[in-house]
């Protein structure tokens, strides 16, 4: 329990990690003040902080903030989240969302949409941000690598970056967008981290007949095929509303879930013996080790009944992984 990352006085969402080159396990998460509320807070106030730990499961302890780190009139100038933290060569890439609105920032109520909250979901795009350490210094693009399409499918926003870098440098960016049937998966690809990044499929990648969907998906190569793990928004995938859900891909375009599908519950055994039902468990991220073996889940926790409205409490819990 005394694992994963926490701060004091602050919302704490959205844990990546990354062995750095220093032997030491950086988490890049998102955070922002108590003083606004869980939910639409973060819409105005977020923002990505690093914290480091000697082990894979924690503690982490703060280090500093991140993001954003430009101009407020910038693309990005006000809020990142979602961050992603992965690593090409020498390169340490972190994936983003960012946004930005205009005038002195208005404290919002839970449910309450603003005309800054409105401004700044409205404007949301996923950017990268580059460095050669995990310390930084951090380079950000001045223009998002993915937007909205107006007019298709995925025209309302482009959230929750899930970025899979292949060995030849190659790049899979899943993503997710809100449309009047639910939320879904899209995905685009560069041929370089670098960009540009061009939308793969036309269409959502995954579509159930149920009237099912996902958010927050995760994806990684195995080395035979892609492996994605999801938040199930209805639980008709796992059987658990919120529970984490596997699918299998031979190409990252076609996808289905495995057998079985459920890849995690929000029904949590501690290492005291103490079993705990949280309120949110979410944006699940996977760490491997070096041969590629998934060792810790990584996801968002909070306390309470469940739903953001009843939390007191959120942190990033770290749950190491029984090897098969």
């Amino acid at each position: 329990m005394d694992g994963g990352f926490r701060m004091e006085g602050y919302w704490v969402w959205c844990g990546s990690v990354i062995r750095g080159s220093d032997g030491l396990y950086h988490m890049f998460a998102s955070r922002w003040s108590k003083e606004l509320p869980m939910f639409t807070g973060y819409i105005l106030g977020s923002e990505i902080v690093r914290a480091v730990s000697k082990s894979v499961t924690g503690p982490y302890h703060f280090q500093e903030r991140v993001l954003p780190s430009g101009l407020p009139s910038a693309w990005d100038g006000r809020m990142a989240h979602n961050p992603s933290i992965h690593r090409f060569g020498d390169t340490y890439l972190l994936f983003y969302i960012g946004s930005t609105y205009t005038g002195e920032r208005q404290i919002p109520s839970d449910n309450d949409q603003t005309p800054q909250t409105a401004e700044c979901y409205g404007g949301i795009c996923i950017g990268l941000a580059t460095a050669q350490s995990p310390y930084g210094p951090w380079q950000t693009s001045p223009d998002p690598i993915l937007r909205p399409r107006p007019g298709k499918w995925d025209g309302s926003i482009v959230t929750n970056p899930a970025p899979c870098i292949r060995s030849d440098g190659r790049v899979l960016l899943y993503y997710r967008s809100n449309t009047p049937d639910g939320l879904r998966i899209g995905v685009a690809g560069a041929e370089t981290f670098r960009g540009p990044y061009y939308r793969l499929h036309d269409e959502p990648v995954l579509r159930f007949p149920s009237g099912d969907f996902v958010e927050d998906p995760f994806v990684w190569w195995n080395g035979e095929s892609y492996e994605m793990v999801a938040k199930d928004m209805k639980g008709g995938i796992t059987g658990e509303v919120h529970a984490g859900a596997h699918f299998l891909s031979p190409d990252g375009l076609h996808w289905e879930p495995a057998r079985p599908a459920k890849a995690y519950s929000r029904r949590i055994w501690f290492d005291d013996g103490k079993i705990v039902t949280l309120g949110c468990l979410e944006r699940p991220q996977v760490f491997c080790d070096d041969s590629g073996q998934p060792v810790c889940l990584f996801a968002a926790a909070a306390n309470g009944p469940g739903g953001f409205y009843n939390a007191s409490e959120t942190w990033n819990i770290a749950i190491p992984l029984a090897i098969s």
